[in-house]
C-alpha cells in the first residue's frame, strides 16, 4: 500500500510494535478477520543477541529469525506491516494514528507494543559488547556461559541479588562493587555472598579487558585486572511509553521504570487501548509477550464483536 492509499484509511486495529507482542496479537486478529496495521520501528530490544532462549519449540532461534517469519505468518492472514514509527495517536470516534513517513490512518482499537530501550552503565566497553559476553539476564545466557568466570557489575545494592543468582550457573563469581559503599550492603546479604562463594571486590571499575574481540578481564580504577570471561550488568529499562503518556493513561511508578497501568488482558486505562510485552513491564521475556499479545487480541476481538452486534440492536 502506498502512503497515499494509507492516508485516512480506517482498520479495526493498529498495532504500535512489531516485536513479540505486536506480531503475537496481530496473528490472532488476522485470524479472526479484522483489518490490521502493525507499525515497526526496526528497533527490537533483543537486537544485540545471537540467539534467544528459554521460548519453547524456538530455543536457541536467532531473533532476526524469529520476527522474520513472524512478519510471515501474519501477512498470510491479511495483516498489513509498515516499516515506520508511530509519533502520535488522537482519540476521538475513531483514534487517529499520525505516521512519521506514511501519513495519518484510523483505527477503532489500538494495540501498543513499544517496548523498552536498555541504558547501559557508563564504563567503557560495555555497551559495546553487550548481547555477546557482557550480559543481563541469567535465564537468557546462562546456560550458554555456565562454568566461566562471571563478574557482576553492582549498579546499585540490587546487584546483590543479580550476583547471588548468576552463582548457579558458575562458583566462580565476582561482584565489583563499582560505585556502591560496601556500607550500603546488608549483613544478610555479606552472608549470603559467602556462602554463594562470590568473591566481593570494592573499588570503581574503569573498563574492560579485551583480546582477540574476547573480554578477558575487568580493569579496576587502580589498575588491577581481574580475569573475567563473561560480565553481568544491569541495564536501566527506559519503557517507550510516551503514545501511552499523551493519550492520559494510567501509569504506575516502579524501580524499573514507569509502566501503565493494565488488566489481565492488558487494557489500560484509556478505553479501546491495549499495551503488551515490555510496554508494561520490564522483565516481560519474549515468550511473556507473545503471551501478552495474544491476550490483548483476543479481547479485541470479543470487544469489537459486541460493540458491533449492540450497533446492530441499536440500528
Amino acid at each position: 500500500m502506498t502512503e497515499q492509499d494509507r492516508k485516512d484509511s480506517r482498520y479495526d486495529v493498529v498495532v504500535v510494535g512489531g516485536g513479540a507482542a505486536g506480531l503475537s496479537a496481530a496473528l490472532v486478529l488476522g485470524r479472526a478477520r479484522h483489518r490490521t496495521l502493525v507499525v515497526d520501528a526496526g528497533e527490537p530490544r533483543n537486537a544485540p543477541s545471537a540467539h534467544m532462549q528459554g521460548y519453547l519449540s524456538r530455543d536457541g532461534m536467532p531473533p532476526a529469525e524469529f520476527l522474520a517469519l513472524g512478519r510471515e505468518e501474519v501477512a498470510a492472514y491479511g495483516v498489513e506491516l509498515v516499516r515506520d514509527r508511530v509519533v502520535d495517536v488522537a482519540r476521538g470516534e475513531d483514534f487517529t494514528v499520525a505516521l512519521e513517513r506514511s501519513g495519518r490512518v484510523r483505527a477503532r482499537r489500538i494495540v501498543v507494543a513499544t517496548g523498552l530501550k536498555d541504558e547501559m552503565p557508563d564504563v567503557p566497553g560495555v555497551a559495546e559488547r553487550f548481547g555477546r559476553d557482557v550480559l543481563h539476564c541469567p535465564f537468557c545466557h546462562g546456560w550458554e556461559v555456565r562454568d566461566e568466570p562471571f563478574g557482576v557489575l553492582a549498579s546499585s545494592a540490587a546487584g546483590v541479588h543479580q550476583a547471588l543468582m548468576v552463582s548457579r550457573w558458575s562458583k566462580d563469581v565476582t561482584f565489583f562493587l563499582h560505585r556502591v559503599a560496601e556500607e550500603e550492603l546488608s549483613d544478610l546479604d555479606l552472608r549470603r555472598l559467602a556462602a554463594a562463594g562470590v568473591d566481593v571486590v570494592p573499588g570503581e571499575v574503569a573498563g574492560l579487558v579485551v583480546e582477540d574481540d574476547r573480554l578477558t578481564g575487568v580493569r579496576m580504577a587502580d589498575g588491577t585486572v581481574h580475569p573475567r570471561s563473561v560480565l553481568f550488568v544491569a541495564p536501566r529499562p527506559v519503557p517507550q511509553t510516551g503514545l501511552l503518556e499523551g493519550l492520559g493513561a494510567e501509569m504506575n511508578e516502579t524501580p524499573f521504570g514507569t509502566y501503565p497501568v493494565v488488566d489481565p488482558t492488558g487494557l489500560t486505562s484509556v478505553p479501546g487501548v491495549w499495551a503488551a510485552g515490555n510496554a508494561i513491564g520490564f522483565a516481560e521475556q519474549v515468550v511473556h509477550a507473545a503471551s501478552g499479545g495474544y491476550r490483548a487480541a483476543s479481547a479485541i476481538v470479543g470487544d469489537l464483536r459486541m460493540t458491533d452486534l449492540d450497533a446492530a440492536l441499536d440500528a
